[in-house]
């Protein structure tokens, strides 16, 4: 069973300021996410918050594991301050 991906609206404006080619690589990683959740460098951050890395790119989101649905909450280019 495939997880539901669900992009916030400031994820989706972090997504559209992104470069043609990071934005291909993210796309990618977000389609890996629902079919292997655990797949890839992911990191637990928090109770229900998660981080995957994609090169430069962090990809942060929620999870609900009873409802099968992830939440992409926020995606950063990776500084000192993100994980």
């Amino acid at each position: 069973m495939n997880w539901t991906l669900l992009v916030a609206k400031p994820a989706q404006k972090d997504h559209e300021k992104l470069p043609s080619r990071d934005q291909a690589r993210v796309e990618q990683a977000l389609d890996a996410l629902q079919i292997d959740l655990f797949g890839g460098d992911i990191k637990r951050l928090q109770p229900t918050g998660w981080r995957r890395r994609v090169g430069s790119y962090r990809i942060f989101c929620d999870l609900f594991i009873e409802d099968w649905r992830i939440v992409v909450t926020a995606i950063k280019r990776r500084t000192s301050t993100t994980h």
